[in-house]
């Protein structure tokens, strides 16, 4: 009856977490909701465009002055060149940013590579196109990778290295001398980088971040994945958007048209005042991200858990091996049903269920308070198994 692609495709353990958590009254520190307020600005723009009607289709690669702002900050910030003109496609998120690209450029049996852990949209958005995964690990506790495994990863059929930096779920943020030996890859082997930098704007510890496509070599095989989603706090908007060159750009326009028609008409209008917003949001920003990233390792840590402090983005890995349970799925029910938190199985992230086996993992994104009551469930979790 169905079509082979969606073959072994089911609700992911993100989701089914949050269902459970909101019958059980939890908190959810399971799925990346973002649960933050959006900037009054940007709310007031969006009730102006609607006020304005401005309702109707858009073009298929958004509105002019989006598109113009886009191209300036990707200019300015990523360092990648970039054209309003013909090199941005304003998409629905940026998953469905991924999924143009994906549908455009995936025959059946092409390879892509994919670090693991990974994050399961990515990974069975390509299943769904009938990609040949090829995985590379990522080790714990700094999430580096085995430069000869990489290599080794690399053939002829090698489409696209899919790069997520800052990455879900670890949170690793890619150096520049990583992203240069990917680079270095990538044009030994005729490949091309697809991106996803959703998480651009949430680093720690001072580290920078560094776009695949400003490296030498890379601005004509990268396509550049991003969006307002987690900088803006605004998840259900749904507003993404691609950068790369005209000859890629032009195809994923078109998809993008045939899959969405274009994203939602006022939200697009409503967001060009994001980027007036002043760079003291972005240190606020990260500055309370930091806070709550250390709130919740400090947290895990005093319930006996090992967590992996990520680099950037806001989720974090952590083995509670100490603990005893079984595995990741029994460690998740207990955590939501004893102590009222929910988290996500580590066996999500990996091709190989064994290696999350022992994992879970965590989304700060909260408000303070409700974090703050999330950690003392967790710190409580070691006085529950004395």
């Amino acid at each position: 009856m169905f079509a082979d692609r969606i073959e072994g495709l089911a609700q992911s353990d993100i989701r089914r977490m949050s269902l459970e958590c909101t019958r059980l009254g939890g908190i959810n520190l399971g799925q990346g909701i973002c649960d933050q307020p959006i900037e009054p600005t940007i709310k007031w723009a969006a009730i102006q465009a609607i006020e304005q009607d401005r309702s109707i289709y858009t073009r298929l690669d958004g509105i002019d002055e989006l598109r113009h702002r886009i191209a300036k900050k990707v200019r300015d910030y990523n360092k990648v060149a970039c054209e309003a003109d013909g090199e941005v496609i304003v998409n629905v998120g940026s998953t469905g940013s991924f999924v143009a690209a994906c549908m455009a450029l995936v025959n059946p049996g092409d390879e892509v590579i994919l670090f693991s852990p990974f994050y399961g949209y990515h990974l069975n958005i390509l299943k769904v196109c009938q990609a040949t995964l090829k995985y590379v690990k990522l080790q714990a506790p700094d999430w580096s990778y085995d430069p000869a495994e990489l290599e080794a990863a690399f053939s002829k059929k090698t489409k696209f290295i899919l790069v997520n930096t800052p990455s879900n779920p670890c949170g690793k943020v890619f150096t520049r001398d990583e992203l240069t030996h990917i680079a270095d890859l990538c044009q030994k082997h005729d490949a091309l980088c697809v991106t996803d930098e959703i998480y651009e704007y949430i680093l720690y510890d001072e580290r920078p971040h560094v776009s695949p496509g400003s490296l030498p070599g890379m601005e004509d095989r990268t396509i550049t994945i991003s969006g307002f989603s987690k900088t803006f706090a605004m998840t259900g908007w749904r507003l993404g958007y691609t950068v790369a060159r005209k000859p890629i750009a032009a195809k994923l326009a078109i998809l993008n048209d045939l899959i969405n028609v274009c994203a939602p008409s006022p939200l697009q209008y409503a967001v060009v005042a994001a980027f007036d917003l002043p760079e003291s949001y972005y240190n606020l920003m990260r500055h309370d991200y930091q806070k709550k990233r250390d709130m919740t390792v400090a947290a895990c840590r005093e319930a006996g858990m090992t967590p992996y402090p990520p680099q950037g983005a806001y989720y974090m890995l952590a083995d509670f091996s100490p603990l005893g349970f079984k595995d990741d799925q029994e460690a998740a029910r207990i955590i939501l049903e004893k102590h009222g938190v929910a988290t996500i199985p580590g066996s999500s992230f990996y091709p190989d269920p064994k290696d999350g086996k022992k994992q879970v993992r965590f989304c700060y994104a909260k408000k303070m308070h409700d974090l703050e009551e999330a950690c003392r469930r967790i710190r409580a979790m070691k006085l529950a198994r004395v």
